[in-house]
Formats: C-alpha cells, structure tokens, sequence
C-alpha cells in the first residue's frame, strides 16, 4: 500500500476527536504485516491519540479516535452504555425487504477469529433496514447495538442474505459478467471481482462530546464500494 497522507483521510477534527474515512485493507491497530496502520498514522499526528473502536482490515468508513485521555473515556462509556450510534451499509445477495429487522442471536468469537451463533456466546443485537434492491442484490442499512467481532456479516448470513465478497460466511463476489449481457473478457485474462472484499463500509457514526454537544459524521463511499452500486443501480 502506498504511504498515506493521514491528513486526507479526516472527516471532521475538534479539540477532542477526529473521525476520519478508514481505507480498506488498512488496519485499525498494529498489524506484523503491514508498514501502515490507523493508530500509528494517528499518533504521527497527535502524540496522544488513542482509537475508540476498530473495524475489520476489510471494512472501510467512520472511525473514532480520541485525542486526549478524557476525550477517551468520555466516548469509551457511551459504547458500554449502547449510546453511540454506527450505521454500516452493506451490499447482500438476493432481493430482500428489512424494515426494522432485528437479530438477536449470541456470538462466540474462536481464537482464529471465526464468528459463530451459539447460546453460550456474547449478546449481539442487529437492526436491519432495506435501503434499496437490484436486480438480485439488496443494499442494506445495519445498526449494531452491540460490538461482537464479525456481528454484521454473520447476523446477516443468518438472515439468508450474505455480503457480498463475504466467503467466510457464504457471501460470493460480484462479477461484472453476472452484470452485463454483453460483457467480453479478454482472451487468456481472469476476471476479478468488481470488488475485492467484503462490501461492507462504516457509513456514518454519532455520539456527545466532551461538552454534551452532538457529533454526527457520514464516511463517503470509498471508490470500490460506490463502483459496485454504480453497476448495481445501472442493471437494477
């Protein structure tokens, strides 16, 4: 991955916060396999910056990250109290109509990093909403109340509507020759995905401020993400 002006990747800065639009394939924390993460291009500009919360390598959008100890605790208590409020969106397969769908089913998390429902898991908590269909893809709104790794992605396998790209829990990739009528690959070339992950981005976050004061920030779509919708919309 080139190096990244961490700078271009905030959305909203004030004296406590910054929220920026994580890429994907960037790691929140350290990771032994990359050069770059979130948290040390984070300290490169604030020396005391602490992220609030992680997202999957994968998964691009809203993140938190505090610039101060106070700051810190301040949002860490409204995420064990359920008081922030993250909205993902997420391309599935098949046509589906949520409207306020929740899925309340436990989640245990193995050492590998594999999510599973069982009843001797954690409580995880989806709500659901149908944003748009295509012609056999769904867009949807998720809003986690709870934070279990992978609770998106497997509350929405469990719904019998994988993510797309997902294949650990089902999901398949989207082909632009699955798209298009007239779709000529050229000789001796394999076609990849139109994207090449799961397609699921942190659409927007909410919370208070240090000074009870409202923060409300939306993460544009990153450029692989709105492609596919781009192509989605084009065949609906």
């Amino acid at each position: 991955m080139k190096k990244i002006d961490f700078k271009d990747l905030i959305l909203f800065e004030s004296e406590d916060y910054l929220v920026i639009n994580k890429l994907p394939y960037l790691s929140t924390l350290d990771d032994r396999h990359e050069a770059q993460n979130i948290l040390d291009l984070a300290k490169q500009y604030i020396p005391d910056a602490q992220v609030c919360h992680r997202l999957d390598k994968e998964t691009s959008g809203c993140l938190v990250i505090a610039k101060n100890p106070e700051a810190y605790r301040n949002i860490a208590i409204q995420f064990e109290d359920r008081k922030v409020n993250k909205v993902y969106h997420a391309v599935v397969e098949g046509i589906h109509e949520y409207k306020e769908v929740m899925v309340d089913k436990k989640i245990h998390a193995n050492n590998k990093g594999i999510a599973k429902l069982t009843k001797d898991g954690k409580p995880a908590q989806t709500i659901f909403n149908t944003i748009k269909t295509y012609y056999a893809h769904s867009l949807i709104e998720c809003k986690p109340i709870t934070g279990r790794l992978h609770q998106i992605r497997i509350h929405l396998a469990y719904l019998r509507s994988p993510i797309c790209g997902d294949e650990t829990y089902g999901g398949k990739p989207v082909y632009l020759s699955a798209l298009k009528r007239r779709f000529n690959l050229k000789k001796g070339t394999d076609e990849l995905p139109i994207m090449q992950r799961v397609s699921l981005h942190a659409y927007s976050i909410g919370f208070k401020g240090t000074k009870e004061e409202r923060i409300e920030v939306v993460a544009p779509y990153p450029k692989d993400f709105d492609v596919l919708i781009k192509q989605l919309e084009k065949n609906a």
